[in-house]
This record gives C-alpha cells, structure tokens and sequence, in this order.
C-alpha cells in the first residue's frame, strides 16, 4: 500500500504531473496559477516535497518529479479521471464531476475505488 500523503501535497504533485504532460516542463510560477494559490504557498509546499522526496529542484528552478513523486501524481490523476468519467457517465455536469472528483479522489479507500472502476467496466462495455 502507498505511503499516505497529504491532501495538499497529492494536489500539488497531481498538478505538477498535469503541467509536465501539458509543457514539458513544471515551473512553480505556472502551479501557482493552475492551483489559484500563491507564490509563497508554492514555495512552501516545495520545500516539504523535496524534503520527502517527491520532487527535485533544477537549477533553473524548474521542478523534476521523483518515482515516488511521479506514483502519486499518477494515482491521483488516474483516480480524478476516471471518477471524473463516471459521475458524467451517472449524469453529473461535467464541472460538477470534475469538482466532485477531486474531493472524492483523496478520501476514497483503494477497495471502494477498484470496485467503482468494475462497476463502471461493467457498464461501459
């Protein structure tokens, strides 16, 4: 079982991941943005995911995801997608979804969310 981070941090990573598919390259200005926070916030929650272990800092300040931190990028994002697909799939708008996901992606036990995704499978096909 993976090792349980912080909400915040799932958050940061999950967005560092989707900024690094999207440009190439994941820069604190560009997470700020995305998340709506602040630049001190950034910076904050940086410091404690290179002291975990989740991300190194270039020396152009651009930011490199670890294994572990590309893994937990990755849950999230896939979790967030595919709960994102079956809430619309339930009937939900697309934003609401999307919004819902992210609260639910989280909190959600790896039991719970392996039985959602057979159900969706179930239905989908």
């Amino acid at each position: 079982m993976p090792v349980r981070i912080q909400k915040a941090s799932e958050d940061y990573l999950e967005t560092m991941l989707m900024l690094k598919e999207e440009r190439g390259y994941i820069r604190s200005v560009d997470v700020a943005e995305r998340m709506g926070v602040t630049k001190p916030s950034v910076s904050y929650a940086t410091k404690r995911l290179r002291e975990s272990g989740h991300i190194t800092m270039e020396p152009d300040g651009h930011i490199i995801l670890t294994e572990s931190g590309f893994e937990v990028a990755q849950r999230m994002y896939t979790r967030h997608k595919m709960l994102t697909d079956f809430l619309v799939h339930l009937g939900v708008d697309p934003a609401t979804a999307r919004e819902d996901a992210c609260k639910i992606e989280h909190d959600i036990s790896e039991a719970s969310f392996t039985a959602i995704c057979a159900h969706a499978h179930r239905a989908l096909n």
